[in-house]
């Protein structure tokens, strides 16, 4: 998930990490000005939360498991979205940075009903919101199949299956982590390439001098 703004005018680590006090506005509000917004705002329980950029750990994690999503799910009615499709929660909305939905969208829709797979990428200020706010939202979604957080700053990957009634299983370096909904297996290595964290940075060197 991309960190929340507390201040504007604040620069810096500050400014990506907090959040600040949010807008309040209708739905309909939000959906027209969010079309000519200069940020992405998230929209919960009739407040808006601008959301400010991320980390390059974020980046690599996230674009990683959006090719390989989209790669496997070609030819398939299903799609790969990151980052800028919103996601229709009721009448909330929120900004996953992963999702794979199967169901027929057209080419004029700005939000996505009915994934069958979310990943959130998870960093201190993130946490919190996407282990309890969110996942309370997201596992009522009934299309939704599995619910993955990944971590960031150190290796770390949780799946939440419908399947096991939302019982949390964890993988780690050695592991492989087989997303049931897409059919799609990949190691915790590969879902970590070019990460810059010290349990990466660790493995590579022990790799390395193994070879």
């Amino acid at each position: 998930m991309n960190a929340i703004i507390k201040n504007p005018g604040e620069t810096g680590n500050n400014a990506l990490s907090q959040s600040r006090q949010p807008e309040y506005l209708t739905e309909d509000e939000y959906l027209s000005s969010e079309l000519t917004s200069d940020v992405k705002r998230e929209y919960i329980d009739g407040q808006v939360y601008a959301m400010a950029g991320v980390s390059h750990n974020h980046n690599f994690i996230t674009t990683t498991i959006a090719r390989k999503f989209g790669n496997h799910l070609e030819g398939t009615p299903c799609a790969t979205f990151i980052a800028d499709t919103k996601l229709r929660l009721g009448q909330d909305y929120v900004y996953p940075d992963v999702l794979v939905d199967c169901s027929t969208l057209s080419g004029n829709d700005y939000f996505s009903t009915s994934p069958v797979i979310i990943v959130e990428v998870l960093s201190k200020s993130t946490r919190k919101t996407d282990t309890t706010a969110k996942l309370l939202r997201y596992i009522n979604l009934p299309s939704l199949q599995e619910y993955v957080l990944i971590e960031q700053d150190f290796v770390s990957v949780q799946v939440l299956r419908k399947a096991n009634a939302w019982k949390p299983d964890y993988y780690y370096l050695g592991d492989a982590v087989t997303f049931e909904s897409i059919g799609l297996t990949l190691t915790v290595e590969e879902i970590y390439d070019r990460v810059d964290n010290a349990d990466m940075n660790e493995f590579r060197q022990e790799k390395l001098l193994s070879e």
